[in-house]
């Protein structure tokens, strides 16, 4: 059954928090990507307040919420705290450390064979491996650490560490920034070659998943863990 609160009037979402709105209707975050709307570390904004930041047209983005909401689904707040845990570990944390590897030797590639080109990323390889990095050990003290503790009490209060986890994703969301801009948010130039037009759409990819992955964290998992 669609959730009442989200399939009343369209107005109705102005005043919601875009990360009560990414929790509670499936396919909302799809909608605030598109929009670059930030509903992971800035989520406890509105979403007149974000709209009037970036200038966009609140009445259409209420209309496509509304829509979704219509369609129903089962909100992914929904999912158990085991559940959650196993998807961010599955999901997200092996498809980052499977994908970015890759990405790093493509853009290695791209620098060397298009080094004369104004329009080349200049440093995109040095900025993946220090995401790889940076991202590597955060998540290992999620799994050996935060993610242990969270599956043997299932109800704790963790608000230390997880305030250590939510530092680091505000990090990732600078680096991420620094990403998209570098790459002009992975729009390939006119003429790029096969390489470069693999590197930029597995660099979007890895950009979704992990505004996702932190999503996932920070407005499903963590509040479970802070009050």
């Amino acid at each position: 059954m669609p959730d009442p609160s989200l399939s009343s009037a369209p107005a109705g979402f102005a005043a919601r928090p875009l990360a009560d709105l990414a929790t509670s209707l499936p396919g909302a975050t799809a909608v605030f990507r598109r929009s670059k709307l930030d509903f992971c570390c800035g989520g406890q904004i509105t979403l007149a307040e974000a709209v009037a930041g970036k200038q966009l047209a609140l009445a259409e983005l209420e209309s496509e919420l509304a829509a979704i909401a219509a369609q129903g689904g089962t909100p992914p707040s929904a999912e158990s705290t085991v559940a959650l845990i196993e998807l961010i570990e599955t999901r997200y944390h092996a498809v980052h450390r499977r994908e970015l590897p890759e990405l790093i030797r493509l853009a290695r590639r791209v620098e060397a064979v298009h080094k004369d080109k104004p329009d080349v990323p200049r440093g995109l390889a040095d900025l993946l491996e220090q995401i790889a990095t940076e991202l590597d050990s955060h998540m290992q003290k999620e799994e050996r650490v935060l993610f242990p503790i969270m599956r043997r009490y299932g109800q704790a209060t963790l608000a230390q560490p997880i305030a250590a986890m939510l530092a680091d994703h505000e990090d990732h969301g600078a680096l991420l920034r620094e990403l998209e801009t570098l790459t002009d948010s992975f729009a390939p130039p006119a003429g790029a070659c096969t390489t470069w037009r693999a590197l930029y759409s597995g660099g979007s990819k890895f950009a979704e998943d992990l505004v996702q992955h932190i999503h996932t964290e920070n407005n499903l998992l963590f509040p479970r863990f802070t009050h």
